[in-house]
C-alpha cells in the first residue's frame, strides 16, 4: 500500500489494519495460490477464531475461522448484513469501482445482496424458479450431457476429469435450465472461472457474463418457453429486468463454479482411494455419503463473500465496528478443532458442514448440484470400467484463489 492509502486504513475506526498494522496476512498471491489450509491454520494460532486479513488491492477484511463464529455470522443477519452498501471501505472510496473484488462482494440487486422482506421476495423467485427446473428433469439433462462428454474421449483410453468432465458438466446443465444454446454455455465456463479467481480481467469477464444473460432475457421476454429464465420473468414477485439479470448471472457463477469444483474433489477421492471406488461400483456405498464427506473436508467455496457488520460488537474476541467486512472461512470453519478434534474419524451422516452456507442465505440450490454430482460419477463409473489413475495421488495439484481451491488436472485412464 501506498502512504496515503496506509494513513487512511491506519486512521479508521475498528478496521482490521488500525487493529492490527499492515504487515497482515494476504488471502492473494502466490503463498494463497498454493498453500491457503497452511494460511488458515497459521491464522488460527496466531489470532484465534477470527482473524484480519487483506484481499486484493490490500483491503481489509476480518475472516472467520471458527466454526461457531461462521454460524453466528451466517444466522444473524441484523448484526452481520449481507448489504455491501454499508461497506465502510466502499462507502468511504477506499476500493475503486475496477477492483477485482466488485463482482464478487459488491452490491447488486439481487437476492443475496438484501436482507429481510427485499430479500425474501427476490429468492421466492429463484427458489420457485429452480423447484420448477428440477422437476423438468436435471437428473435427465445431467445424464445426457455426461454421456455426451464422455463419448469426447471414450475411444482414447485416457482423460482429463478436469478439463474434460468436471469443468463442463455443470455448465450444460444449467445451460439446459436457463435456456441458454449450449455453444454459448461452453463459452461462459472460463469467464465464471476468471470472475472466483480475481485478478485483472475478472471485471471484463463478468461484464461478458452479464451481456450474454442480458440477451437471453430478451429472447425469452418475445419468446417464453420452459426454462428458469422465463420463470424469473413471469414469477409473482415482478422482477425487473436488472433483477432478472442480476439472478441469472447468481445462479449461473455460484452453481457451476461450485457444483465443477465439488465433482472434481469428488472424483479425486473416489479414484484415490480403491476400497470407495470398489464400493460405488459394486453398490455398497452410496455416492451422496463420499459427496457430504467432501462437503466436510473441501467444500467448494473455502471462503464466503461477505457480510459487513450492522453496528459495533464483539467476535471472536475482536472487536468489530460498523460497516467492517467479514469473509467466511467454511473450509476453516469446518475442521475447527472445537468441533473436530480429530479430522480423522467419521462424518457419515453428519450434515452440520458450512459447505452450503447456513441461515437465510443458504444455498437454495444445493439439490441439483447434488443430482449432477450423483448422476455425473454414476454414468462414469460404468461407462468406464477400469477407470484408474494415470499418476500418483500425490503428484495431483491444486490451486487456490481468495475463495476456492480447485484441482488442477486428474488424469485418468481406462480400457478401450
Amino acid at each position: 500500500m501506498n502512504d496515503q492509502n496506509e494513513n487512511g486504513l491506519q486512521a479508521m475506526r475498528g478496521c482490521p489494519v488500525a487493529h492490527h498494522g499492515t504487515d497482515l496476512t494476504r488471502l492473494y498471491g502466490p503463498e494463497a495460490a498454493t498453500d491457503p489450509v497452511g494460511i488458515y491454520e497459521r491464522l488460527r494460532k496466531e489470532h484465534g477464531s477470527v482473524a484480519p486479513v487483506l484481499l486484493e488491492g490490500d483491503v481489509p477484511a476480518w475472516l472467520v475461522l471458527g466454526y461457531r463464529d461462521n454460524r453466528r455470522v451466517l444466522d444473524n443477519p441484523r448484526q452481520f448484513s449481507r448489504d455491501a452498501r454499508i461497506w465502510r471501505d466502499w462507502a468511504e472510496g477506499r476500493v475503486d469501482e475496477t477492483s477485482p473484488l466488485i463482482p464478487m462482494i459488491g452490491w447488486r440487486p439481487d437476492c443475496v445482496s438484501q436482507d429481510g422482506e427485499p430479500h425474501r421476495r427476490l429468492r421466492s423467485a429463484v427458489t420457485d424458479g429452480l423447484q420448477a427446473a428440477a422437476v423438468r428433469g436435471i437428473r435427465r439433462h445431467a445424464t445426457h450431457f455426461a454421456n455426451k462428454q464422455i463419448n469426447a474421449f471414450a475411444g482414447t483410453g485416457r482423460a482429463d476429469l478436469v478439463a474434460d468432465y468436471a469443468e463442463y458438466l455443470p455448465m450444460l446443465v444449467l445451460s439446459r435450465i436457463l435456456g441458454l444454446p449450449e455453444a454459448e454455455g461452453r463459452d461462459l465456463v472460463e469467464s465464471c472461472a476468471q470472475v472466483l479467481k480475481g485478478g485483472e480481467d475478472a471485471l471484463a469477464h463478468n461484464d461478458r457474463i452479464m451481456a450474454i444473460l442480458g440477451e437471453l432475457a430478451e429472447r425469452k421476454r418475445a419468446e417464453p418457453g420452459g426454462d428458469f429464465t422465463t420463470a424469473l420473468l413471469g414469477h409473482a414477485a415482478g422482477l425487473d429486468e436488472e433483477e432478472v439479470v442480476s439472478h441469472l448471472r447468481l445462479v449461473l457463477i455460484a452453481a457451476h463454479t461450485t457444483t465443477s469444483n465439488l465433482l472434481a474433489r469428488v472424483l479425486q477421492l473416489v479414484l484415490t482411494d480403491t476400497s470407495r471406488l470398489s464400493g460405488l461400483i459394486s453398490g455398497q456405498l452410496n455416492i451422496s455419503a463420499v459427496v457430504e464427506e467432501v462437503m466436510w473436508n473441501s467444500p467448494p467455496l473455502a471462503v464466503l463473500p461477505g457480510r459487513f457488520a450492522a453496528g459495533d460488537l464483539e467476535l471472536g474476541g475482536h472487536q468489530i465496528q460498523e460497516g467492517d467486512l467479514l469473509i467466511l472461512g467454511l473450509a476453516a470453519g469446518n475442521v475447527d478443532p472445537e468441533i473436530r478434534p480429530d479430522t480423522g474419524v467419521s462424518v457419515h451422516g453428519n450434515q452440520a458442514h458450512l459447505a452450503f452456507s447456513s441461515g437465510p442465505h443458504e444455498c437454495p440450490g444445493q439439490s441439483i448440484g447434488q443430482s449432477i454430482i450423483e448422476i455425473a460419477v454414476d454414468v462414469l463409473l460404468h461407462r468406464l470400467p477400469g477407470l484408474t489413475l494415470a499418476v500418483p495421488p500425490e503428484e495431483l495439484t491444486s490451486t487456490a484463489s481468495t475463495w476456492e481451491s480447485r484441482l488442477d488436472s486428474l488424469p485418468v485412464e481406462f480400457p478401450v
